[in-house]
This record gives C-alpha cells, sequence and structure tokens, in this order.
C-alpha cells in the first residue's frame, strides 16, 4: 500500500507537463536559445506546479475542498476549471513563439482534456486525472517521435511500463475503478493526437 501511495504522489497529475517541457527541449535539437528555454521551463513550472499548489491551499483554507486529495466530483469542479484556462493560456502563449507549435498544443490538448473531465463530471463521472496525464504525456512523445522523424522508442516503453504502474496504484488504492482510469487513459491519449491533427493541418 506504501508502494502505491508513494507512485501516486511521485507521479502526481501537476509534474507531468514539466516532464513533456523537458521532453520536448532534451529530445530536439534546440529551436530557441538556451536562455529562452529556461524561462519557458520556469514558466511551465509556476503555472502547472506551483499555482496548481498554492490553489488547493487557498481552496482548503476556505474550506471548499476537505482534503488535498479531491475525493468527490465537487471538489474536483472549480480547481478543473481553473486549470482548463491557465492551460489553455498557456498554449495561446506558446503559439506565439512559432518554433514551440508542438508544445503549444501539447497544452491546448490539456485543456480541451480537462474540459471533457468536467463533462463527464456533470454526467456524475470521475476520471482519473493519473492515468489521463500520463497518457497525455504517451501521446506528446509519440507526436514528437512522428513529427520530427526521431526514435523514441526506449522512452516510449518506459512510459507506457510507468502507466501501467500508476494505474495499478490507483486501482489498488480505491481511488478509482477500472472504468474511470481506462476512460482517464483515453481521453489522454486521444486528445493529444486530435488537437496536433487539427493544429498542423488548419494552421491554428
Amino acid at each position: 500500500m506504501l508502494f502505491h501511495k508513494i507512485i501516486s504522489y511521485v507521479f502526481h497529475p501537476i509534474v507531468f507537463s514539466i516532464i513533456a517541457t523537458l521532453l520536448y527541449f532534451m529530445a530536439l535539437p534546440s529551436h530557441i536559445p538556451k536562455q529562452s528555454e529556461y524561462h519557458i521551463l520556469i514558466l511551465v513550472f509556476l503555472a502547472t506546479y506551483v499555482t496548481p499548489i498554492l490553489l488547493l491551499v487557498v481552496l482548503k483554507g476556505f474550506r471548499m475542498i476537505q482534503t488535498y486529495h479531491l475525493e468527490t466530483i465537487q471538489e474536483r469542479k472549480f480547481p478543473t476549471l481553473f486549470m482548463i484556462v491557465l492551460f489553455g493560456l498557456l498554449g495561446k502563449k506558446l503559439l506565439e513563439i512559432q518554433a514551440l507549435d508542438l508544445l503549444a498544443y501539447s497544452f491546448i490538448a490539456c485543456a480541451i482534456a480537462l474540459l471533457c473531465v468536467y463533462i463527464l463530471f456533470l454526467l456524475k463521472l470521475k476520471t482519473s486525472l493519473h492515468t489521463l496525464s500520463i497518457a497525455g504525456l504517451i501521446g506528446f512523445a509519440c507526436i514528437v517521435s512522428y513529427h520530427y522523424k526521431i526514435n523514441l522508442l526506449i522512452p516510449l516503453m518506459i512510459l507506457f511500463l510507468l502507466a501501467g504502474i500508476i494505474s495499478t496504484a490507483r486501482l489498488k488504492l480505491k481511488a478509482h475503478n477500472p472504468s474511470e482510469v481506462y476512460i482517464g487513459f483515453l481521453i489522454g491519449f486521444v486528445i493529444q493526437l486530435f488537437t496536433y491533427y487539427i493544429g498542423i493541418n488548419y494552421n491554428i
């Protein structure tokens, strides 16, 4: 049980955006100056890691949530809406830097995926954000590999293995049932590919 809790904390959904950004900059030849890469990494870290933590602290202080685990659908609604807007704005900002269009599409995809999650809330369905996040990273890695003709087979194998470990941890902790885990993975993966296809073919 302790192992599954550690996995859930270490691979929390909020860490995957910074991992995706690091993967993007490490896997590709430099499109922009190194200094700009550092600025973008800091921006992503502040927006997708620090800000959500501060939001949860504020919500807990105002008793809008009972725990930081956001166990109920009602507790998840406002943070999800907040992150939809945040990811959308971040994607829009990165689109202004033409060389970073794939990274921008990835963040826009995150916003769309979370919008799908919110719609499912209205149907009383709770989706696993852990599996959604790792699936989104897998989808993004597939896109980077395809778009730039880079062999990322080994990183992808590791990510798929990690997805299995994370999924198992969420099930063992009874945080989600199997359908919530599968739906999360499907949304995270498919929305990344869909957003990339629309962005590339319609020059968004």
